[in-house]
């Protein structure tokens, strides 16, 4: 058996791993191969897409003594005192995701509904107790999409790769995604078509459960009655069907009073 089966594992979220110089880590989940070298005076970065079509289910790490291809880029990085500790933390996206339900819903006035969606994460390089951040890695190519009542008027935002799911078993629990649970209540006096809603991800704080998933708290969205603007509130904890749940990675951004925004309702809806 060699040492590259023998030292082949799952990888975990916020791990403080513990490097010798001259090793290298490699963490293959999603679409996305990362390998971390230390070396005597610096730490090396390099990253590869993958073309894969399939969507795997596991975080595979796996530690040596190789260094991939000189075709792969790599970013160095002087060391300080590190002690060659590195952890992987994750990171919601840093511009609001645009979601779509499965197929597109309609929510009658006065209803609601529950949707459960799936966001792609980027990885944050920490290295040493103090955690100085080096790089971070989307774990997902990210697209982008514009949101807004026209091209003057709204924002720039990542497009979702997966769809919002009424029922919480449909959503992909993958290592690379973090589930939020977005209630929409339509205090409307119509009915409200739901094709696409942007997610607050900036906002969101992640939280790792038992069995190793990510999870934010929930999000809710109320469309007022006057058409024109639609409010959002977080949740100050995951729901309770995320399980035992502990902080891994705060928010990127915090709302400047409390855990409401009032938005203008296309930037919402689009």
């Amino acid at each position: 058996m060699t040492e590259q089966t023998e030292s082949q594992r799952e990888g975990v979220w916020a791990h403080p791993y513990q490097l010798a110089s001259g090793q290298t880590q490699q963490h293959q989940l999603g679409h996305t191969r990362v390998w971390i070298t230390l070396l005597d005076l610096e730490w090396q970065v390099r990253e590869e897409k993958l073309d894969i079509h399939s969507d795997p289910l596991h975080w595979q790490e796996t530690l040596g003594h190789t260094v991939p291809s000189a075709d792969i880029p790599v970013q160095r990085f002087v060391r300080m005192d590190d002690n060659g500790i590195v952890r992987f933390n994750p990171a919601m996206g840093s511009r609001p995701t645009v979601i779509r339900p499965f197929q597109p819903l309609t929510i009658p006035a006065g209803g609601r509904c529950l949707l459960y969606v799936g966001t792609s994460l980027w990885m944050k390089v920490c290295v040493g107790d103090g955690q100085t951040e080096l790089t971070e890695i989307p774990l997902a190519v990210p697209s982008m999409t514009w949101l807004g009542r026209n091209t003057m008027e709204g924002e720039l935002c990542y497009a979702s790769s997966t769809f919002g799911r009424l029922a919480l078993e449909a959503v992909p629990k993958r290592p690379w995604r973090a589930v939020t649970p977005v209630t929409i209540i339509n205090r409307r006096e119509q009915a409200l078509l739901l094709e696409r809603f942007s997610l607050p991800t900036p906002l969101l704080a992640l939280y790792r459960n038992e069995r190793g998933q990510l999870w934010t708290p929930g999000v809710t969205v109320e469309c007022e009655t006057d058409m024109n603007s639609a409010s959002l509130n977080i949740e100050q904890s995951v729901p309770a069907c995320a399980g035992q749940c502990q902080l891994v990675a705060p928010p990127r951004e915090k709302l400047a009073k409390g855990r409401r925004l009032v938005r203008a309702f296309d930037r919402m809806f689009g």
